[in-house]
């Protein structure tokens, strides 16, 4: 790109967080009552999710489902880019009249997780003193972010989830439903998850924090209120490049760019190869739409993630689950491995093994294959009738 294109294009704001005064498109809020105990200490005040529903719940409230995003992933899981979602709905192919989860049917509610940026209450709101929690917003747990759910649960007036459904960080939380409040779950349907956070996931996302934690601008994560251009940029999109690698598989990128330039660029004379533009687009597209800090928030929480932690470990943990469970993982996914999912349905009573979704996609797979993502949502939901 030439240093007078460059110029043309706006900075982007310090946080691609949701402000107040932004549009709120169809988002919903749920503020907690009371402040939330929290796993590692102490309690977190005015805890606020945003959330987005689709159909209507029935006057016996038995057909709510519960759907959980992955780490970058919001309450907009269906629907067009409109004002207040910068991005169309990332299951929109899932949710709707005569999709496998049938809003004529089935109300589907999406909550924003907390420590997020996109409406929830994270490291970009501001506190009751009207500052920004910023650097000082406290560590989380899965188990924190499905304690705050329940709580949109109870104000809902859903007792019982006829489906708990999640990929990725979102099967995290799906799990922790499952064993944490086995009552509360009928159904479950994890995909592309793990029970516990492996050493090399935990290594992966080491290293995209300290993208984030070394940029000049993180200022300890105190940022939202600098101008334009004055954010962590520059660490959250090379920590978005980082992950974007191990969410993709090496036959694809492969396969997709090989070793070809891009355009006419020469990668001889600082130009780059067509791959290094893919992760650039990538890493520009996040720091318009996302929070550095809700990243560390949330990808800690990521690390963190144990079902079995002081539950007499994992075999222990997955024996409280009584949902009709379907597991299933991407055949090319390198970050999170069937070998993980296969764990779980071998631990989970009545689990019948691993469906396996193809792909060449690699972990992302259980975004971008939603023909066969549809089919295993009908096929637990249709066990039920």
């Amino acid at each position: 790109m030439s240093t007078a294109l460059a110029r043309e294009v706006p900075l982007p704001p310090a946080t691609g967080a949701w402000q107040e005064g932004d549009p709120p498109g169809r988002r919903r809020w749920h503020t907690l009552a009371r402040p939330l105990p929290l796993e590692a200490g102490g309690e977190l005040p005015g805890v606020r999710l945003a959330f987005e529903t689709w159909g209507r719940l029935a006057p016996d409230r038995s057909n709510a489902v519960l759907v959980l995003h992955a780490l970058t992933g919001d309450s907009h899981a269906a629907g067009p880019a409109e004002p207040g979602h910068p991005t169309p709905g990332w299951w929109d192919g899932l949710i709707g009249p005569g999709r496998a989860l049938d809003t004529d049917r089935w109300f589907v509610v999406a909550p924003n997780v907390l420590g997020g940026c996109q409406g929830s209450t994270g490291p970009s709101s501001r506190r009751g003193d009207g500052r920004r929690w910023g650097g000082a917003f406290p560590y989380l747990t899965q188990r924190d972010q499905v304690a705050a759910e329940a709580d949109l649960a109870d104000a809902l007036g859903v007792e019982r989830w006829a489906l708990v459904l999640g990929g990725s960080m979102g099967g995290m939380r799906a799990l922790e439903w499952a064993v944490g409040r086995p009552g509360r779950t009928a159904a479950l349907l994890l995909l592309a998850t793990t029970a516990a956070a492996s050493a090399e996931q935990i290594a992966w996302a080491n290293v995209q924090l300290h993208a984030i934690r070394s940029d000049p601008y993180w200022n300890g994560g105190d940022y939202h209120d600098a101008g334009p251009g004055r954010g962590p940029h520059a660490g959250l999109g090379l920590a978005r490049r980082i992950a974007h690698v191990t969410y993709r598989s090496e036959p694809e990128l492969q396969q997709r760019f090989g070793r070809s330039p891009q355009g006419a660029e020469d990668p001889w004379r600082g130009g780059r190869y067509q791959v290094e533009s893919y992760l650039d687009h990538h890493a520009a597209k996040l720091v318009r739409r996302f929070d550095a800090a809700s990243y560390v928030v949330l990808s800690q929480a990521m690390n963190g993630h144990d079902v079995g932690r002081g539950r007499g470990g994992l075999r222990a943990a997955l024996r409280r689950v009584t949902a009709d469970t379907l597991v299933a993982g991407v055949d090319s996914d390198r970050l999170y491995p069937l070998a993980q999912q296969r764990e779980i349905a071998a631990l989970v009573p009545g689990a019948d093994g691993v469906r396996v979704v193809e792909s060449p996609h690699g972990h992302d797979g259980f975004l971008v294959e939603r023909e066969q993502v549809a089919a295993l949502v009908r096929e637990l939901l249709d066990r039920g009738r």
